[in-house]
């Protein structure tokens, strides 16, 4: 007999189930904002006495060098990269298809090793200034001393300018020179036309090479470390490693956060009005020819920041290499190299699978809430190296000092450190900041790919994760490649995280460079900076076959 259900017992009913795929971009989100979350909650921590010998010493110039610098390196990279990129795209000159692809070439070399390469020539005890001297036959006092804010921020203007160079050159090369014939139909001139037309229609590209130069600047800490110049990510690892206070150095890096979004939200704000029109150009629209004294400046600007933002560091790297690879190229150096190659493969694979994820989940769930995951999984970009650095260490000494608490009450053992100290924090760390850069380029292929196949895969049987394996990972591989060889190089030169999480002993080529440079031996510096130079070049032979119109 069939026993009837209870009217006061309401019968069970199942929960509803989570979506994986809604939750792995949260997942991947909370991942980026817990190491602000816990920056931020330093605030409430007392490190007073710390505080007051910073701002007794060195505070009030650590500020003014940060803001020069986000100033400095923001105009001339913005000036520097759009003058070029309207150069190559738009106007003909001698050497224009050479210097096309030719100026992406300094993004290969870090900023640091221009830095100590400048400073290793342009010093006092220097060839150019020990020439000089020599030649004039008396002391120099109008040479410009290059430690110091004003080399800083040469140096990384001629390292970060490629940023805003490829944007721009793209919108202008979309442009043509339709905008300026438009403009010119309306009286006005070919300058007037390039600032009224052209430039205000390519400013969100600008703007986001702007940005990415900016970042790049803020999150500094090898090149400013080379020029003595103190910054915010300076003071963050003095406060950590030289006064032994984790929470004055989140403190620091809190309002290294606060600089770095109030300058995003900044730039959003200065265009959130404006509306962009897409513009093609149409079959016909050649290049501007250049006649006269204008050809040969164009050529000569071109020749000078190529020059001096990549040929001239490379040439003087081999001179120094050269000179000592003999005796101080040994075994350390498989340890360096391993060590480099193997923390880089780690990340690069990691990130690029973080990426993959976040992708395919933003293309199965197109809501608001999964766009906003992505938007915040991915902004890791924007925070500064030793910002994540603290942000991560943190909460991990707190989990191995309970750890360590469990274990001595249970086991009657001091494990000591299990957490900190270990690959495992400098690739979460890794994960957090290089996302972005993963991210990009495997969402760009997947765009590419029509919805079409995921319904046909679909109505064959096959499920999320089937669909993703099976149908779209072969057709990924473009952008998996891109993706994990900009990671990898990334890590290779990223040193502030390297420097600040890395466990005891394990040194690296960028570790190697910061040792070097620390103790004014630039040549023995050459070797691990060439290195990566060459590593470097790898993504960015893809990059130009890419962009090369």
């Amino acid at each position: 007999m069939k026993a009837a259900a209870l009217p006061f017992f309401p019968s069970p009913r199942r929960l509803p189930a989570i979506d994986p795929w809604r939750a792995l971009p949260w997942l991947f989100a909370g991942m980026v904002l817990a190491p602000v979350a816990v920056v931020a909650s330093a605030f409430f921590t007392p490190a007073g006495d710390v505080w007051r010998h910073l701002a007794q010493t060195t505070l009030t110039e650590t500020l003014l060098n940060t803001l020069w610098l986000a100033l400095g390196v923001g105009t001339g990279a913005t000036l520097i990269g759009t003058g070029l990129a309207w150069l190559t795209a738009c106007c003909e000159f001698p050497g224009r298809r050479f210097f096309s692809w030719a100026l992406l070439l300094p993004l290969a070399v870090p900023a640091y090793v221009t830095a100590f390469v400048a400073v290793g020539l342009l010093d006092y005890a220097g060839p150019v200034q020990t020439a000089l001297r020599g030649w004039l036959g008396g002391p120099l006092g109008w040479f410009p001393a290059i430690r110091g804010r004003g080399g800083a921020i040469a140096v990384m203007t001629l390292a970060l300018y490629p940023y805003v160079y490829i944007l721009a050159r793209n919108a202008f090369l979309t442009q043509g020179r339709r905008a300026l014939e438009a403009a010119q139909t309306l009286g006005l001139s070919r300058t007037q036309g390039f600032f009224r037309v052209a430039l205000p229609l390519a400013r969100p590209w600008i703007a986001a090479g702007a940005m990415l130069a900016l970042m790049e600047t803020l999150a500094d800490f090898g090149t400013v470390s080379v020029f003595n110049v103190d910054t915010l990510t300076t003071a963050i690892y003095k406060a950590w490693f030289a006064l032994f206070s984790l929470p004055a150095a989140a403190q620091m890096a809190s309002l290294l956060v606060l600089v770095a979004f109030a300058a995003l939200l900044a730039e959003q704000q200065s265009r959130s009005r404006m509306r962009y029109g897409d513009t093609r150009p149409g079959p016909g629209l050649g290049r501007i020819p250049l006649t006269g004294a204008r050809r040969w400046l164009a050529l000569g600007f071109a020749l000078t920041v190529w020059s001096a933002g990549f040929l001239i560091p490379v040439a003087k790297l081999t001179a120094w290499a050269a000179t000592v690879w003999a005796r101080d190229l040994d075994r350390r150096y498989l340890d360096f190299v391993w060590h480099s190659v193997l923390l880089s493969a780690l990340a690069a694979g990691l990130t690029v699978t973080a990426g993959l994820l976040v992708a395919y989940a933003s293309r199965r769930h197109g809501d608001l809430l999964t766009r906003a995951a992505v938007r915040l999984a991915t902004m890791g970009y924007a925070l500064p190296g030793a910002v994540l650095a603290v942000g991560i260490v943190i909460p991990l000494a707190w989990l191995d000092r309970h750890l360590s608490e469990v274990a001595q009450h249970f086991l009657q053992a001091r494990p000591g450190l299990l957490i900190q100290g270990t690959l495992a924090a400098m690739l979460v760390a890794y994960v957090c900041r290089f996302l972005a850069v993963a991210h990009g380029p495997v969402d760009s292929a997947m765009q590419r790919i029509t919805p079409n196949l995921d319904a046909a895969a679909t109505t064959l049987g096959l499920s999320g994760g089937a669909v993703l394996a099976r149908v779209h990972l072969p057709m990924l591989r473009g952008g998996l490649l891109t993706g994990a060889v900009l990671v990898f190089v990334d890590v290779m030169k990223e040193m502030p995280i390297t420097l600040m999480t890395r466990p005891f002993g394990w040194d690296t080529l960028a570790i190697r460079i910061f040792e070097m440079t620390s103790e004014g031996e630039w040549e023995r510096a050459a070797l691990p900076a060439l290195a990566l130079v060459l590593v470097g070049l790898l993504p960015i032979a893809h990059l130009i076959r890419r962009t090369e119109a």
